[in-house]
Parts: structure tokens; C-alpha cells; sequence
């Protein structure tokens, strides 16, 4: 498959059905990019809308992030899931206070270097940020090629080096249009070839897909995990930390222990909230965010 017969046409369907996100508007900040990037880790466009939009107002540039508590950070974070990430937002926002004058680097090496930040969120930033030529892999990406060129209904569980050597051949050379591609592959795992029942009638590319024209047989790789929530541990830790954003200040441990019935759980979560640095323990025994 060359290049123009997979990305000229979604490219052509980005422009006509691409989402007006506000990280993608022209006057967006690499700042707000890298915002939203943190924020949609295995969340939900339509939940971090709000959340992303409070935030740049509260916090419009790094430095305004970095002079608060990490702990406002937490409580502005919300309901999005996975705390932890408010935390390295916050870390990244102080070293990019403190090393980089309050600019978010554009190099993907000094993105990386970030606290927080891994290969794809580096390569997302200086790609969407910056209109830089980067292979952009993230989970809507890897499917889209999956079943595009390699005929798969999903790719592995890990990014491998063929998917990489994949993602760079199909890279146009101009650096804009690489970066449009980029988000154009990713919006179109996002709204069409999505994981459960892909609508593949209004795929740019269904005719040239190779699972399509094997027949889109069925994934007989390892298996694919399957997330729960209800009962779990992270259940038990949203608990305890809504009780602690909702607070003003320290709260004592009864009120903690209010919310989960299961003692040796909620001890347990309660302690691994405290070890990832998003509780506090006061030396009067009560809890606060950090």
C-alpha cells in the first residue's frame, strides 16, 4: 500500500469531519495541547471537555500551575480517573517552569524528558503543538493500521518496531501535513474504525482495508483485558479521594472510613493513595490532599 491510496483519502475525510476540539483550534497553546493530552488518557473526549476548559482558565500557562499545591491540582482533576496523571501534569508544569522559562519545549527529546511524559505523549505534543513530523502512535492510531495494512482486527498489546517502521513509512514528507495526518488517523480510530462494532460504511479507506478484504476475521491473538471497575481497589480510591476534593481542608479518618464498608480494602487503598503521593497524613492523624 503506498502512502497516497491510505492518507490522501482521510485526510480528505478529517477536513470534512474532523471535531472542533478547542487543543485543535489555530489559537490553541502548546500548553493547552499538552493539557488535553495527559487529560485523555483513557478518558473520554466528552468527559474532559469541561474539565480541560476549567483548567486553562484557572491555569493558562504552566507557571500558574506550578505556584499552587500539587493537591489543587488533584481537586481540580476531578472525576476524570487515574489521579495520579494530575500529579505528573503538575510535575511537568514545574519543570517546564523551572527548566524552559514557562514555554513547553518543542524538541521531543526535552518533552520526554518531562516528568510524566512517555513516547507517544512527546511525540503527540511536538506533532499537535508544534507541527512537527513525528510518528504518533496511540490506541485509535495502532487499530486504524492494524486493519488498514496488516489485515488484524487489533494490533498487539505492546507497540512493536514494525508498527513504528509502519507509522513512519505512511508519514508524509511536509511536516504540516504529517501533523495533520497524525490527528486525521487518530479521529478516524476515534469516530469510525473504533474497537467495538466499527462502522466501517463510512470508512475513507474500507475499500482498501486489508481486514475488510480478508473478511474482517475475528482477533485470535493473546486476550484483551477487560477493564472493571465496581468493587475494585480504584473504586475504593475515587471514594476516599471525593470525600478529601470536597473537603476544605483535613478531614478525620471516621469520615474516610464512612464511605467504604470493606475495612481491609479501604485500608489498603487508603495506603497506596497515601505511597502515590496523592494523600497526605497530617501529624494530628488526619487527611488532606497533598
Amino acid at each position: 500500500m503506498t502512502t497516497s491510496t491510505l492518507v490522501e483519502p482521510i485526510l480528505r475525510w478529517y477536513d470534512e469531519h474532523a471535531r472542533d476540539l478547542p487543543w485543535r483550534r489555530p489559537e490553541a497553546t502548546p500548553w493547552s495541547v499538552l493539557v488535553s493530552e495527559f487529560m485523555l488518557q483513557q478518558t473520554p473526549v466528552a468527559r474532559v471537555l469541561p474539565v480541560h476548559e476549567a483548567w486553562l482558565t484557572r491555569w493558562p500557562t504552566p507557571a500558574a500551575l506550578a505556584a499552587e499545591a500539587s493537591g489543587e491540582a488533584v481537586r481540580a482533576w476531578g472525576r476524570l480517573g487515574y489521579p495520579r496523571r494530575a500529579l505528573r501534569l503538575h510535575a511537568a508544569a514545574t519543570a517546564i517552569t523551572e527548566q524552559y522559562g514557562g514555554e513547553v519545549p518543542a524538541a521531543y527529546d526535552d518533552l520526554l524528558a518531562l516528568p510524566g511524559i512517555g513516547d507517544y505523549t512527546a511525540a503527540a505534543v511536538a506533532a499537535f503543538a508544534y507541527g512537527q513530523r513525528q510518528v504518533v502512535l496511540d490506541t485509535n492510531v495502532r487499530r486504524v493500521l492494524a486493519r488498514t495494512v496488516s489485515g488484524t482486527e487489533f494490533p498487539p498489546r505492546s507497540v512493536t518496531r514494525a508498527e513504528r517502521d509502519l507509522g513512519a513509512g505512511l508519514l508524509p514528507a511536509d511536516p504540516a501535513t504529517a501533523a495533520t495526518w497524525s490527528v486525521a488517523v487518530m479521529e478516524l480510530g476515534a469516530l469510525v474504525c473504533t474497537a467495538d462494532r466499527p462502522r466501517c460504511g463510512g470508512c475513507p479507506v474500507a475499500e482498501r482495508c486489508a481486514w475488510q478484504r480478508a473478511g474482517a476475521p475475528a482477533y485470535d491473538g493473546p486476550p484483551r483485558p477487560v477493564q472493571t471497575y465496581a468493587g475494585t481497589d480504584r473504586q475504593c480510591r475515587g471514594r476516599l479521594l471525593a470525600v478529601l476534593r470536597d473537603a476544605p481542608g483535613a478531614v478525620e479518618k471516621r469520615r474516610l472510613d464512612a464511605v467504604w464498608d470493606q475495612e481491609e480494602q479501604r485500608e489498603r487503598a487508603l495506603a497506596s493513595l497515601v505511597t502515590d503521593g496523592l494523600v497526605a497524613v497530617h501529624p494530628d492523624g488526619r487527611y488532606a490532599l497533598p
